[in-house]
């Protein structure tokens, strides 16, 4: 990738004027319950604060990888991708987490709402990243959980951070939550196979054992990136 190109051009989000319905759900409000419709027309003004959010937090990334690229004269981050969940996406959370539909939940239980996942090229800079926003005095990291270095039971890696960020608004300031998922290239292609074939029926990848294959494969990965470091880290000292 041209390391002079701007990550404003790698951001890939939602159009915030886009619709919050699903395609093919534009009757959703006929058929779901009264709490259901309720809920659908209450949580937009908070998805819209959380969209804001969302996009400070993309600055806040851009701001970082312009910084490092005057520094270092290299791009640490490939691509930011970014999304707000919409209506029903709270709402079925809310469901799962057994607790009542109501905005006030979805603000104090639901912390992936908005989200912004930052595509890196190398494992070192995913932990960089992660001390930087750590020491951004404006910012709360709320948790942190490293499924770089402890992988889930399938293989899954990626470093998940819940963040707090100031957003100002006409009246007031206000801390809201963003889940930051930091990965590797190689990592997201993991996902992104792993989240296809997990949609698949079960004759589409027949005489398969995708739980055993996906498993080896991040194992596989993890040994390459390793190796992958031990060249980066040579270009670096050039």
């Amino acid at each position: 990738m041209d390391q002079s190109s701007s990550l404003t051009e790698r951001i890939e989000r939602i159009d915030p004027h886009r619709s919050l319905v699903k395609p093919g759900e534009e009757d959703l409000m006929v058929e779901t319950s009264e709490n259901a419709r309720r809920f659908f027309a209450d949580v937009l003004p908070m998805l819209a604060r959380y969209h804001a959010a969302m996009r400070e937090m993309e600055v806040r990334f851009e701001i970082i990888d312009r910084d490092l690229s005057v520094r270092r004269h290299r791009n640490p981050i490939h691509h930011v991708e970014s999304r707000v969940k919409d209506p029903r996406g709270v709402y079925e959370k809310l469901a799962r987490y057994g607790k009542p539909q109501t905005v006030a939940n979805a603000e104090r239980y639901v912390m992936d709402i908005a989200g912004v996942r930052v595509i890196c090229s190398y494992i070192h800079d995913v932990y960089e990243l992660c001390e930087m926003l750590k020491r951004h005095d404006d910012l709360e990291v709320v948790n942190i959980k490293d499924y770089v270095a402890n992988p889930k039971p399938n293989g899954y890696r990626s470093l998940h951070m819940i963040v707090k960020i100031p957003v100002h608004f006409v009246d007031r300031t206000d801390m809201i939550p963003v889940e930051v998922q930091i990965r590797t290239i190689a990592m997201d292609f993991w996902a992104s196979l792993e989240h296809e074939l997990k949609y698949k029926a079960v004759s589409e990848v027949a005489g398969i054992d995708s739980y055993d294959e996906l498993r080896d494969c991040s194992r596989i990965i993890r040994n390459v990136e390793s190796r992958m470091r031990i060249l980066a880290q040579a270009l670096d000292a050039e």
